[in-house]
């Protein structure tokens, strides 16, 4: 196996901590769809209130989500479908999946 350089073990180690950070925060256990269904009247009108903050937060979060790998995008892409509409929540999930791949 080739050595890391610095900038690669950095890279890893910064990956590694906000896992660690996501995990030990409990935050995982807002990715889930008991949850969502709990709060998607929340969601709804922070979204009718808040249009273009909520698609941007969305949109980070998923980025990150994806280019962390941490599991739960599967659950992201069915909350953009519910909060956006389906329109809306693929085109949405679709730039913030493919940036995210791309940061991964």
């Amino acid at each position: 196996m080739p050595r890391l350089r610095g900038g690669r073990l950095l890279v890893l180690l910064l990956i590694a901590a906000a896992l660690v950070a996501f995990f030990a925060s409990g935050a995982h256990r807002y990715l889930s769809f008991e949850r969502l269904k709990a709060e998607q009247a929340q969601l709804d009108a922070w979204y009718r209130a808040h249009s273009a903050g909520t698609a941007a937060g969305f949109f980070l979060l998923y980025v990150a989500v994806t280019g962390l790998s941490i599991p739960g995008a599967a659950v992201l892409t069915l909350v953009a479908g519910a909060i956006f509409g389906p329109v809306r929540g693929t085109i949405l999930v679709s730039f913030a999946s493919a940036l995210g791949a791309t940061i991964a």
